[in-house]
């Protein structure tokens, strides 16, 4: 047996072997692991976003420090601004203009990728399947496909590193399988830890005025309901907000899936504001009047979905119209 034979037939049998280790996991288990990496590990990179046909990059860094995670995102380019996640307060400063404006969003985990369910609860809506390894920034990788069972919800591929079941790359596609939008990490690393960036002392505009979690049995007393929309989806969240470029309050309800969310906003009405479908890349909206007010619904779904939502929505009687705090 010759050498170069000799090495053929190991690299054959020790890649065999470990692909055959490799497919021991499942997708399941894989995403499960990905969800844990996410939450509990330091880890930073440079990530490119291509949405609506744009490509911007920034720079990347998860910081978890005896349970407590901070998140951030900063542009490497023009408009240069740092995105920040404390836990459920999101922040986002504007170089230039040195605004900082606030969030409140407890239900969002990851800039990168939310779940807000267990996997098992997504079984009637998602299948997940494990479609092959490759290399993303030069680190091997599982590909994991989030497939939808019906037409009201966009798929998913998901590229999960696999020593540390980080994700590097995820892709949203339409129901056509056409590709709307991606997130891909250049560059990725796991670090021992990573500082906390400090709380500045400037005082920004907070955008939630008050809000509160949706349970069983509270639902009717928000000042509207969604009474028809997709399977899978329901309330989760309500708030009332003050939108960027407004002082008036808005109603604010967000509706999930487990991987899907749906924001709704009920606002005065106002003759300016556009009625009707409106698509911005992978993200799409849909606006109607009701009553005195203009209701819209806009996700990254598809337009089904959020119309149906929308033409779901029922305004709750004034007298039971009454907001807490959380």
């Amino acid at each position: 047996m010759t050498l170069v034979v000799r090495f053929i037939l190991i690299f054959f049998f020790s890649t065999g072997s470990v692909f055959a280790e490799d497919n021991k996991l499942t997708a399941r288990q894989i995403l499960t692991n990905m969800i844990q990496a996410l939450r509990t590990l330091n880890y930073e990179g440079t990530v490119v976003f291509w949405r609506n046909g744009r490509l911007e990059t920034m720079k990347y860094f998860h910081a978890v420090d005896r349970g407590k995670e901070q998140e951030r995102l900063v542009a490497l380019n023009s408009p240069l601004r740092e995105v920040v996640r404390n836990g459920d307060v999101v922040s986002c400063r504007y170089n230039d203009t040195q605004d900082v404006v606030f969030d409140h969003r407890p239900y969002e985990r990851s800039f990168l990728v939310n779940f807000s369910r267990t996997l098992a609860e997504l079984d009637d809506f998602y299948e997940f399947s494990l479609a092959g390894k490759e290399d993303v920034a030069m680190l091997p990788a599982y590909v994991i496909d989030i497939e939808p069972k019906d037409q009201f919800r966009y798929g998913r591929r998901i590229w999960v590193e696999k020593l540390q079941f980080l994700p590097l790359k995820i892709a949203v596609y339409d129901v056509s399988g056409a590709l709307l939008e991606q997130v891909v990490f250049t560059e990725q690393h796991v670090r021992a830890a990573l500082p906390f960036r400090e709380a500045r002392a400037e005082v920004g505009r907070a955008n939630m005025l008050a809000g509160q979690a949706i349970k069983d049995g509270n639902a009717g007393v928000l000042p509207f309901t969604v009474t028809d929309s997709p399977a899978g989806f329901r309330p989760i969240y309500f708030a009332r907000k003050t939108m960027h470029d407004s002082h008036l309050p808005v109603d604010y309800l967000l509706m999930s899936d487990g991987i899907t969310s749906i924001s709704v906003y009920k606002e005065n009405k106002n003759p300016e504001m556009d009625l009707g479908l409106r698509s911005v890349g992978a993200i799409n909206y849909y606006s109607l009047s009701l009553e005195d007010y203009q209701i819209t619904a806009m996700g990254e779904a598809p337009p089904e979905t959020v119309k149906s939502i929308v033409e779901g929505v029922r305004l709750n009687p004034p007298i039971v119209r009454k907001l807490q705090p959380e």
